[in-house]
């Protein structure tokens, strides 16, 4: 497993590196330091400031490889800092970034590189926040059935250290009469007519998919010894999967990005950049396979 741990010296960047090595398998792990720092601008004294630049980002790397405690590879970089970790992302199996946490008493959110980085980045990202749990770890993982969403189950179980952890594996319904413009009429409807309304019927058939899909998510991740449980939810992806998260305390949200737009998904690409920028607690964001 190779992951690639972005720094740029602060208390946030800190935080992710701690956490990723709590939250990931201690077996065969490669990992490396990077720190990217700003291109300079052309002048007299270009050259002066990317060497300076350069070395405070080697003490900057020192300095966390001391506070890592494991072995790990530095990599000192010029560039913008999103940029260049967007480029290497994907050559590694999991890149790691920071990010504020509402936990140490501020706002939760993204800076403007991690910002770019979760819009950009292409292979599997955590944005890590302090973990909430002593021992294990408490992971939300949100399912919609597809393949992004099956990717992410899949680098959750192999790279992350799932024993002594509990999974709930979370499918959120989007509410079908908004989409079908039924909304003044659907109040006054009684509950027959609802029921046998394209809005009841759709309703139903997206409840047995739902059902399907929770299943299918629990058989996958059974092997991992993780305690399973599974919830069903109507709403908004976004806001439900993040309401779940402040109320079960949880330590790690897992979610795929997809592109699909229909109501057979939840769409949860495209509300991965809400969760990530509001979420209590870290965020893995895996992207749908490329075709």
């Amino acid at each position: 497993m190779k992951i690639l741990l972005a720094t740029d010296g602060s208390n946030d960047a800190h935080i992710a590196g701690e956490t990723a090595l709590r939250l990931l398998r201690a077996e065969d792990r490669e990992i490396d330091l990077l720190c990217a720092a700003p291109w300079a601008a052309k002048g007299p004294h270009q050259r002066r400031y990317q060497r300076r630049i350069l070395d405070k980002a080697k003490r900057i790397l020192e300095r966390a490889r001391s506070a890592a405690g494991v072995d790990v590879q530095l990599i000192a970089a010029t560039g913008s800092p999103a940029a260049v970790i967007v480029d290497r992302a994907p050559d590694y199996d999991l890149t790691v970034i920071g990010a504020k946490d509402r936990a140490l008493g501020g706002d939760a959110g993204l800076g403007p590189v991690a910002r770019r980085v979760v819009e950009h980045a292409l292979a599997p990202l955590l944005i890590g926040r302090e973990m909430r749990s002593e021992s294990g770890a408490r992971v939300l993982a949100a399912v919609d059935g597809s393949c992004a969403s099956m990717s992410a189950l899949n680098t959750l179980a192999q790279y992350f250290d799932l024993r002594s952890s509990e999974i709930t594996l979370m499918h959120v319904e989007e509410t079908p009469w908004i989409h079908l413009g039924l909304q003044d009429e659907w109040a006054t409807y009684d509950e027959d007519e609802q029921e046998a309304s394209d809005a009841g019927v759709l309703e139903k058939e997206m409840s047995r998919e739902a059902e399907a899909i929770v299943e299918q998510a629990r058989d996958f991740l059974r092997p991992t010894g993780a305690a399973l449980e599974t919830s069903i939810d109507e709403g908004n992806p976004a806001d439900e999967i993040l309401s779940e998260a402040d109320r079960g305390q949880y330590d790690l949200i897992v979610l795929g990005a997809t592109g699909e737009r229909d109501l057979k998904h939840s769409m949860l690409g495209s509300v991965s950049s809400k969760i990530a920028w509001n979420a209590p607690c870290s965020v893995l964001i895996v992207r749908e396979p490329a075709s």
